[in-house]
């Protein structure tokens, strides 16, 4: 039951009480029974002044609690000329003016906030409670190569990607390098802020493939000038020692062939050094328009006799109308193709193909292919497939690095000179193993 309800129901008996003894009590008195019938009367005009004025101010306090209910902070009170009724005005209205001026605050701070996220040069992730990704920047999306619809709102659990399960793995306050992508390097940290009383994650993704590409490019050029300046010094005066004794004729024949075999030594160790020396003189690129398809025609032939011997097939095409990027159906490579026309130095392009073939043809054990795709829809992009033992994951982060190789006798420079050439060109790449069998070196031309 309601308070005026109560009230009025008190007062109503109470008077009733009241008019019903007083006619019992001064029936016989008619003046005073006029009098207490007035009486009575007064008191319930006066009864009803006091509910109106009781009343009114809990009206008002309904009316602004359900304006703060609908967060309507637009509904002040005009003071009444009662003391109390406009006390509990005025506290009423400032009440509001505050709520009002914060409301404003909060909402062109969060704003602020959001427009700060969508054009941030840094990669941004904001998490729900359950590690479900509620928010992603722009530029995140373009550092994860994703698209928004697959991503948001999933939790990281389900989706799979190299990047975003490494931030599953983290612990907010550390932060943590990753590469993947061919030699995207992206720094990652997971910080966290209070929502409601609840933490929240979120995850800054920072590119840091341009300062560690021009740190490494530094750091390796200067040992290798050092390097090659040290031997060339030394093998220039030795083998023109071993020259001198060689034609004195005053040695045997044991001898002479342990001469002829250190000169071609240093002779080997000073084309070791000139390949690493190359790796630090690479040329800007003198672009022009050449024929794709033609390079790599020439390319395949030039390497076809060694791939013959290992009975590795090459397979040059494009993957037909519907765009499928299988290796079925493929044209052979001794028919003719299409031009395939791009912007860039010929000389250059000419030896990243044959370093990934190269490569190619090394990870196949025994009988194998080589498909090379051309796709000619925008963006236009060349796949060079191998049919050989794949990349296992713990190589992955260091297949651009410098020196870094898996091979015996490798040297580890000719991924990092395709990397060099294709950077100067502004072309993307990278080179993963798709499914057990199938390698790709993919390469951006747009």
């Amino acid at each position: 039951m309601k308070l005026r309800t109560k009230y009025i129901l008190f007062v109503g008996i109470l008077h009733l009480v009241a008019l019903v003894m007083s006619y019992f009590i001064f029936a016989e008195n008619k003046i005073l029974f006029i009098v207490s019938e007035a009486v009575i009367l007064g008191s319930v005009v006066l009864s009803w002044q006091l509910y109106t004025e009781m009343i009114r101010p809990l009206k008002l306090l309904m009316r602004g609690t359900e304006a703060i209910k609908d967060q309507d902070f637009n509904v002040k009170f005009r003071a009444t000329g009662k003391y109390e009724m406009d006390k509990l005005i005025e506290v009423y209205n400032h009440m509001i003016d505050e709520l009002r001026t914060e409301r404003t605050r909060q909402e062109q701070q969060h704003l602020f906030l959001e427009k700060l996220v969508f054009n941030s040069p840094t990669g941004i992730l904001i998490l729900d409670y359950d590690d479900s990704i509620q928010q992603v920047n722009p530029k995140a999306l373009q550092l994860l190569g994703l698209e928004e619809e697959a991503v948001r709102g999933r939790s990281l659990d389900g989706i799979t990607h190299p990047v975003l399960q490494a931030i599953r793995l983290l612990q907010s306050g550390q932060s943590k390098t990753v590469t993947f992508n061919g030699p995207a390097t992206y720094k990652l940290q997971k910080s966290h802020f209070i929502d409601r009383g609840f933490p929240r994650h979120f995850v800054m993704i920072e590119e840091l493939t341009a300062e560690i590409l021009l740190a490494e490019k530094k750091t390796y050029g200067k040992v290798i000038r050092m390097m090659a300046h040290e031997v060339n010094n030394t093998i220039g005066p030795v083998n023109s020692i071993l020259q001198s004794t060689l034609q004195s004729q005053l040695h045997s024949e044991m001898l002479t062939n342990a001469l002829r075999v250190a000169m071609e030594r240093n002779n080997n160790l000073e084309l070791f050094m000139r390949n690493f020396a190359d790796l630090v003189r690479i040329p800007a690129p003198e672009r022009k328009t050449i024929d794709l398809a033609r390079l790599v025609k020439n390319v395949t032939d030039l390497m076809q006799l060694r791939a013959g011997e290992r009975k590795i097939v090459f397979r040059i095409g494009d993957p037909g109308p519907a765009g499928k990027e299988n290796i079925v159906g493929l044209v052979d490579s001794d028919r003719p193709h299409a031009p395939f026309l791009i912007h860039a130095d010929p000389q250059q392009m000419e030896q990243v193909l044959i370093n990934i073939i190269k490569n190619a043809m090394e990870a196949i054990d025994g009988e194998g292919q080589i498909s090379i795709i051309l796709h000619r829809a925008y963006p236009k992009h060349l796949l060079i497939r191998d049919t050989g033992k794949g990349i296992i994951p713990e190589m992955e982060e260091h297949l651009f690095s410098p020196f870094y190789s898996t091979k015996k006798d490798g040297q580890g420079v000719g991924l990092t000179v395709i990397k060099e050439i294709l950077l100067n060109h502004h072309f993307e790449f990278s080179l993963r193993t798709l499914s057990p069998g199938v390698t790709e070196f993919r390469i951006v031309l747009d």
